[in-house]
């Protein structure tokens, strides 16, 4: 009776497991699609706030360029992806260049960094992240205005050494109680700016159009 009694609550088990992961395999696939269309409207928002739409005249959603395989790695991608340009009179303005920050506090920090032609920031937005409300999270432009004081950094300004948390012995801000999470943005936003020296040349002569044509 014993065994007849285990094995019967074993196949109730059992069902019950198998009813429960088809619910949440059909919620998956219901939701996957919102989900994604959710995120690509973050991204496009997030562009236009990096590179407003007064600072260049193309389609920065269409003109694009792949990011060289062989970078992906060092901006953090485990995928392919793309870098928006921001043309003015067919000549660059800004390449906004996606990056992943694998080290935040609670996992990857994922962030496009504008910069401008010149090698300046025009702007960083955090796109996805899963840091610690009312701490890590103060990385999120809808939280504070942290992201704001990369605006105009360059390589040279501040210097190697100021790009890192205060805490550090850099120029940026960390935060109360957090100091995991900026730091790691910081580290990424500086390597997105030395990609862009070194792909500049590319990434301009990639974007050199003709507006008359």
């Amino acid at each position: 009776m014993l065994g007849q009694a285990i094995g019967k609550n074993g196949v109730i088990l059992a069902v019950f497991a198998l009813c429960t992961a088809g619910i949440l395999a059909g919620t998956y696939q219901l939701t996957k699609g919102r989900i994604v269309e959710s995120e690509k409207r973050a991204q496009q928002q997030a562009l236009f706030e990096v590179v407003p739409a007064h600072h260049h005249d193309n389609d920065m959603l269409a003109d694009v360029i792949p990011v060289p395989p062989n970078s992906l790695q060092q901006l953090g991608l485990s995928q392919p992806a793309d870098i928006h340009l921001a043309l003015q009179n067919g000549e660059l303005v800004a390449a906004v260049i996606p990056a992943t920050a694998p080290d935040g506090y609670s996992g990857a920090i994922r962030m496009i960094v504008g910069v401008n032609a010149n090698g300046t920031i025009a702007g960083v937005r955090i796109l996805a992240h899963n840091e610690t409300p009312g701490l890590g999270d103060k990385v999120d432009i809808r939280k504070s205005n942290w992201v704001m004081s990369f605006n105009g950094k360059s390589l040279t300004n501040p210097s190697a050494q100021g790009w890192s948390v205060k805490k550090d012995g850099g120029s940026f801000d960390q935060f109360t109680g957090a100091t995991i999470t900026p730091r790691a943005v910081v580290s990424k936003v500086h390597d997105v700016l030395n990609f862009f020296q070194t792909h500049q040349a590319a990434i301009v002569a990639a974007s050199t159009v003709d507006p008359h044509e």
